[in-house]
């Protein structure tokens, strides 16, 4: 559908195992809404987490397609595919993997800089001064709290306005105070930039935030899934 931002067809991911190929994903076939807000749950081992890392093209399908703005990230090498991410894709992780030797601010402005923006510094420092860090983008991670390093890592991926934002667990390192400030930060972004927004979570709370909450387990969506997709 012209609508669809990511499209996943009979997708799967198999991994190497001690004991042999291990099925992670058995055939997942989804469709997302541009400017929807999705929450992934499922047991953990469910897939959740591969599943995003797919639509991001972080993993690559063992076979099946996974489109992304109508690109093809099946048929991608790696160059394309980190070229593709650069331009249209946000992620965050739940260790924020910011890097400790660069400053918030250096931070954020990377992948704006790797892009060619030549606005790299004052983007960064207007979306650091959006997440509240006004006073902490010249700090460098190991001077921050958790929260704080969550937030840097919220502006990065959203300085470079993607359409696509991925989160994998954002609150799952955070106490309650900071994970409700991350959530707030993240559907404000959503509403700032206008991003379609797919997030992997474990909180019942942000998941109930979300237009829409697919569950997995043991590889596949659930029935009940399936079910609300067909409506």
């Amino acid at each position: 559908m012209p609508d669809d931002i990511l499209a996943l067809s009979d997708a799967r991911l198999t991994l190497a195992g001690n004991a042999g190929p291990v099925d992670i994903l058995k055939g997942i076939t989804l469709a997302i809404r541009r400017g929807e807000t999705v929450g992934l749950i499922g047991p953990s081992g469910s897939g959740k987490s591969s599943l995003l890392m797919l639509m991001g093209g972080l993993e690559r399908a063992t076979s099946g397609r996974v489109l992304a703005l109508g690109q093809d990230l099946t048929a991608m090498n790696e160059d394309a595919l980190a070229r593709f991410r650069r331009g249209n894709m946000g992620v965050v992780f739940q260790s924020f993997h910011l890097i400790p030797t660069m400053t918030a601010l250096e931070n954020v402005a990377l992948p704006l800089e790797l892009a060619g923006a030549a606005d790299a510094f004052p983007r960064a420092e207007a979306e650091l001064t959006a997440m509240g860090l006004g006073a902490r983008m010249h700090h460098y991670p190991s001077q921050m709290s958790g929260g704080e390093q969550q937030r840097v890592a919220l502006a990065r991926a959203a300085a470079p306005r993607p359409a696509i934002l991925l989160a994998d667990e954002p609150t799952g390192n955070l106490d309650g105070a900071n994970g409700q400030a991350i959530m707030d930060l993240l559907f404000g972004l959503r509403d700032r930039h206008g991003a379609t927004l797919v997030l992997v979570t474990h909180a019942p709370e942000l998941a109930e935030r979300c237009d829409r909450v697919i569950r997995l387990a043991d590889g596949v969506l659930a029935p009940d899934t399936l079910a609300k997709a067909a409506e």
